[in-house]
């Protein structure tokens, strides 16, 4: 995976870390480079824990449908510890308040800005709500000018990293039933980094949509986490 120079660019980016907390923290990622690891970010504010079994069904579905190697085992790491810097895919998610303290901040910009990509995704699935509302403000804040949170045009590489999207990002029956800001919405946003995603953003609560246990999507006639497969591919391979 292209990414396997993350480990390089962590240790660059972290340079004001003390080598022997760094070296723990970057020792992680040897494992990358032959299994994916769903890392889950947790910070001090809101709630975090949301969607209990949604990284074992994407994780099932990259195996299903992938050559991707997985430890089957998703992490939690805490947003403020230097072990963030051993995972180059993050997934944070919430639908309280996120107020990043100074530790947290600073280790988000640098994760970002030395290859490491960032899925978020708002379990309150609308846009004016407080996690909507506190995790754009946190981005407004870290990436300003260039950098800022943008959407994400349809036609990107994301949506034909595996599976082919002609629409962009599939809607979820939360936006479908009317629940939230009772409205689809059309695109992602991304935080893009000398060319590439280093955040992206969802306000279409994927992660709700995606928790259940994995045995089950042999009672749907589409398998919805399809989606799934393709962040994870663009985030390796991008």
């Amino acid at each position: 995976m292209r990414r396997r120079d993350f480990m390089m660019t962590a240790a660059s980016a972290a340079a004001a870390v003390p080598l022997s907390e760094l070296a723990r923290a970057i020792e992680p990622v040897l494992a990358q480079t032959s299994a994916f690891t769903f890392a889950r970010a947790q910070y001090g504010s809101g709630n975090w824990d949301t969607d209990a079994k949604m990284p074992s069904n994407i994780l099932n579905s990259l195996v299903e449908y992938t050559s991707v190697r997985v430890d089957p085992v998703d992490r939690v790491v805490a947003l403020d510890s230097n072990e963030l810097f051993g995972f180059p895919f993050l997934y944070l998610s919430g639908n309280e308040l996120v107020r990043f303290t100074e530790r947290e901040r600073e280790n988000v910009g640098r994760y970002v800005h030395s290859g490491g990509f960032l899925f978020v995704d708002d379990c309150n699935h609308d846009v004016d709500g407080v996690f909507a509302r506190t995790f754009e403000a946190e981005m407004n804040r870290l990436f300003r000018g260039p950098e800022a949170l943008r959407k994400l045009n349809n036609d990107h590489a994301l949506y034909r990293s595996f599976f082919k999207f002609e629409d962009g990002p599939p809607a979820t029956s939360h936006e479908l039933n009317g629940w939230g800001d009772d409205m689809v919405h059309e695109y992602l946003k991304a935080v893009t980094i000398r060319g590439r995603i280093g955040v992206l953003y969802s306000n279409k609560d994927y992660g709700c949509e995606w928790n259940y246990d994995h045995t089950n999507k042999r009672f749907s006639t589409v398998d919805n986490t399809k989606f799934g497969v393709n962040i994870v591919v663009h985030a390796l391979t991008a």
